[in-house]
């Protein structure tokens, strides 16, 4: 079929008084085609219309589409079982493809263009990866500067708000800088409520950006190609970086993924006419410079030193000296330490456990001297209250501090109080019914000794005579 321009010259030429024969003969076609477009009178080409085999039954095509959820091949089979039709199943998607049942048409991509230290992107993606002898989901987390696109990833068993702050402030050192916005998905980590525009991040994390001159924006819902910057490494990075890797723990994946991110940033690029780090050096004139002391980033836990002179996080035992059994400490958890603290000083640091199984770290100082051990310990300041308290205060103590098991100190401090809350009379007499009985659940003791308290201090008084009818009576 001619095209639309060869259909126009034939009709200019045959306007300027050319034939048939010498305009076949200008542009090399038959005679024949130029009589048609000359009958046709038009530039424009006629539409070819074919005759569908779908189209009669376009409204049980339809009809199918919406009962199988949008499963073209159950509709197939669906019309040759019901003998609708004999239409073959490429036959079927391109008549659903033409009128566009279940398929919307591709939309056009559009380009971003930043400029130097406007935006960074970050964003995490699940990986497969091979640590400790064994195949593990992490945690993969990125961050890139939209002009330099200079890579920076690491892994993590989990991705909480503590691992998103620890993994921004490591990119940020990796950059030496922040950009002004740092793009993130509409992950909970980050977002407190709202998509887009109208995102409002947690408090927590919009202070963490302030600290590191940044604030965070969100794409809109669906626009998934906004973050492509961060979106298009992951799988570089699976079927580069980890394809035949494996690592001995975290750590040393960490380290060579900072290694090969190193070496990738800088590699030419030939889409850039250059390398990530080269353009680095334009953009990092523009980034904004970290603050010149940033705190450490952890966890609070309050933990309370069991009988072996212990601590619990996240599944590990870390030791700590033990003078601390039973008393309250505080555990701030590092990215890589686990620091604790008797009030303001610090009494132990241990190198953090990232393991899936259960880890025992004991420093060899924190354990007594051969031939000492916790019975030399001097008792709690609520023990010896209780002990100088004597019957049946203090009988009932040391049978507590056995039954209870490593948390003694904490049954024993809420005995004490107990004894400085209520009064003496109906709290003795309740300490010597649970004594009796075997009963150290101090909830119910505590019950026990709230009715004793009601009966001895709440009795309703008998009801008197109407004074009216005595004197009635009288």
């Amino acid at each position: 079929m001619l095209d639309q321009t060869i259909r126009q010259t034939i009709l200019t030429l045959h306007d300027a008084g050319h034939g048939s024969r010498a305009i076949a003969d200008a542009l090399g076609i038959s005679r024949g085609a130029v009589k048609r477009v000359l009958r046709d009178g038009r530039a424009e080409p006629p539409m070819f219309v074919r005759d569908e085999r779908g189209e009669p039954h376009r409204d049980d095509i339809l009809a199918l589409h919406a009962s199988c959820k949008g499963n073209l091949v159950r509709v197939h089979e669906e019309l040759i079982a019901r003998g609708i039709v004999t239409l073959s199943y490429p036959a079927l998607t391109a008549f659903c493809r033409k009128h566009g049942i279940g398929h919307e048409p591709p939309k056009p991509k559009g380009q971003y263009h930043f400029k130097p230290g406007q935006e960074m992107q970050h964003d995490t993606s699940p990986h497969d990866v091979h640590i400790g002898g064994a195949l593990r989901r992490v945690q993969t987390a990125s961050l890139v500067p939209c002009f330099s696109r200079r890579l920076f990833f690491q892994f993590y068993p989990r991705f909480t708000r503590f691992e998103c702050k620890v993994f921004l402030d490591d990119a940020a050192t990796y950059h030496d800088g922040t950009c002004e916005h740092c793009m993130v998905d509409n992950s909970h980590v980050i977002v407190l409520r709202g998509t887009g525009k109208e995102m409002v991040p947690v408090p927590e994390m919009e202070a963490f950006a302030r600290r590191l001159n940044f604030t965070f924006i969100a794409h809109e819902k669906g626009d998934a190609n906004r973050s492509a910057r961060v979106e298009g490494p992951f799988w570089f990075i699976e079927r580069n970086f980890l394809a035949g890797r494996k690592f001995t723990d975290f750590a040393d994946a960490n380290r060579q993924a900072r290694e090969w991110c190193d070496k990738v940033n800088a590699k030419f690029r030939r889409s850039f006419s250059a390398s990530s780090n080269e353009l680095f050096v334009v953009e990092r004139a523009a980034m904004r410079r970290l603050p010149l002391w940033r705190p450490e980033i952890y966890v609070l836990h309050q933990r309370i030193v069991d009988l072996e002179g212990y601590i619990h996080v996240d599944g590990h035992i870390y030791s700590v000296p033990y003078q601390l059994i039973g008393k309250s400490v505080e555990v701030r958890e590092t990215k890589d330490k686990v620091r604790v603290f008797l009030g303001p000083r610090e009494v132990a640091v241990h190198d953090k456990a990232i393991s899936t199984t259960k880890q025992r770290k004991t420093i060899v100082e924190h354990r007594p001297p051969r031939g000492q051990g916790a019975a030399h310990l001097a008792p709690l300041p609520e023990e010896r209250e209780l002990a100088g308290a004597g019957a049946p205060f203090a009988g009932y103590a040391v049978t507590l501090k056995q039954r209870v098991g490593p948390r003694w100190p904490i049954a024993l401090r809420r005995l004490a109080q107990m004894r400085r809350d209520y009064p003496s009379a109906p709290l003795a007499a309740a300490i010597e019914t649970a004594e009796h009985y075997g009963l150290y659940d101090l909830d119910r003791v505590e019950r026990m000794i709230l009715k004793n308290v009601a009966t001895a201090y709440f009795v309703v008084p008998a009801e008197r005579e109407d004074p009216d009818q005595e004197s009635d009576e009288g």
